[in-house]
């Protein structure tokens, strides 16, 4: 809570009240992201959000990475019969069979991308040519669910074997990793994000 004379800075407007959410959206949400375990934390927390709230992701994501070995794509490659059934007991994560598979699933496909690419970053970043696509929305109404490049995206991992990686859990993968710049430009973060 801000002292009195000294108001929370402007945001955009879905990051609320929530203390969480506004940290997350004042520090992580937008910033171009080049590592390869935080990419593959995010492609696999998108696909958990899927007819979830962010803020519920957000809320059980210390404990997904306590669970999911720190989101350790070679590890998690190796998860077998036993380690999904301790998984989908847990209530600290989504217990969805389909999205504990697809994490597993994916961090098999994410490791033969880095094989043949070098890092799964040289890979999805190269959808916006290495540098993050900055937009001037005016407001929440006009950003769109997703993007030809989220669309080609979707394509090409979908084709690699990833799953829960269609072109709207794309895009708000490319808005969390800073590939696009979604901030509203009344938003103190949208200027700060735009020459990084």
């Amino acid at each position: 809570m801000q002292a009195a004379g000294n108001p929370d800075p402007p945001r955009c407007a879905w990051a609320g009240d929530d203390p969480l959410y506004a940290a997350y959206h004042d520090r992580e949400w937008g910033v171009p992201v080049h590592d390869d375990r935080l990419l593959f934390e995010f492609l696999i927390l998108e696909g958990a959000q899927a007819g979830l709230s962010w803020i519920t992701i957000l809320r059980k994501r210390e404990h997904y990475r306590r669970v999911f070995d720190d989101f350790d794509a070679q590890r998690i490659a190796r998860y077998d019969t036993d380690k999904v059934a301790s998984l989908l007991a847990d209530p600290g994560i989504v217990r969805n069979r389909l999205k504990v598979a697809a994490a597993i699933s994916n961090a098999r496909a994410c490791l033969e991308v880095r094989r043949e690419f070098g890092s799964f970053d040289a890979f999805i970043w190269d959808f916006v040519q290495g540098r993050p696509i900055q937009n001037r929305w005016a407001s929440l109404s006009e950003i769109p669910a997703a993007s030809a490049e989220s669309q080609a995206m979707s394509r090409a991992l979908s084709k690699r074997g990833f799953r829960f990686v269609g072109p709207t859990i794309c895009y708000a993968f490319m808005q969390a990793v800073g590939m696009v710049n979604d901030h509203t430009t009344d938003c103190f973060r949208h200027g700060e994000l735009m020459e990084r």
